[in-house]
């Protein structure tokens, strides 16, 4: 399979359905599994997380309320966030000190810090490598959890029986304090479906098997990543 499929999307597959959310992907067949996802906010509005565009994406959403924000929570996430925030009239929100997504994107940006506007989500911001800056995204009213790259459930996140797993270069040193204190009821990941079934368990599980499983993953996924890695860079 292809690690990202960059042609124009002409479908979508919904994914991670809720009351309050839904998840889609544009490129079921690539390797990466890009995942996208629109939650509604604790204003009422619907948030847009890291979002491709795809014929079909404007109903979906419409389903839920009307598009508050986009937010880009990874500096490699710019993805269609411009696009998609032009057609709805409404500005990209970028963490404080995102890096790289500015200048790829052509939408209004407002910058933010601690939590995304009204919409109850906290975040919580790490750069774990040098030119990668991610942030964590939670809300303690429902235990939603969002990471866009360093947890994911994409095949070359996972090894064995892991329903979710650790980014394979942070293994060696798992990111325990963006997930420390946080009661999850659902995790959304930026490549993957999500985990709703147990998911407490899986993100410990994840943690706690990171470096033990590095080898396996290693062996199994380093290939893929590295194409992901350079693919991501290119973009």
């Amino acid at each position: 399979m292809p690690t990202y499929v960059r042609d124009d999307a002409t479908d979508l597959r919904v994914i991670d359905r809720w009351d309050d959310g839904v998840g889609w992907l544009v490129a079921p067949e690539e390797d990466a599994q890009r995942a996208s996802h629109a939650v509604l906010g604790d204003d009422g509005g619907i948030w847009l997380f890291d979002p491709l565009d795809a014929p079909g994406v404007d109903d979906l959403v419409a389903d839920l309320g009307e598009v508050a924000g986009v937010a880009v929570l990874s500096n490699y996430h710019a993805r269609d966030a411009g696009a998609i925030a032009r057609r709805h009239d409404v500005a990209v929100h970028l963490p404080a000190s995102m890096t790289r997504v500015e200048e790829r994107v052509d939408a209004p940006i407002e910058r933010f810090s601690g939590t995304l506007a009204d919409s109850g989500f906290r975040v919580r911001t790490r750069a774990p490598l040098p030119g990668w800056r991610e942030s964590v995204a939670y809300r303690p009213s429902d235990g939603t959890l969002y990471a866009p790259d360093v947890l994911g459930t994409a095949p070359p996140y996972r090894v064995g029986d892991e329903r979710l797993g650790v980014y394979l270069f942070r293994r060696p040193a798992p990111p325990r304090e963006s997930f420390e204190g946080l009661d999850v009821a659902r995790i959304l990941v930026g490549h993957g479906t999500g985990v709703f079934e147990r998911p407490d368990e899986a993100l410990e599980d994840a943690l706690a098997g990171a470096r033990e499983r590095f080898p396996r993953a290693l062996l199994e996924n380093g290939a893929s990543q590295l194409r992901a890695l350079t693919g991501a860079v290119r973009e």
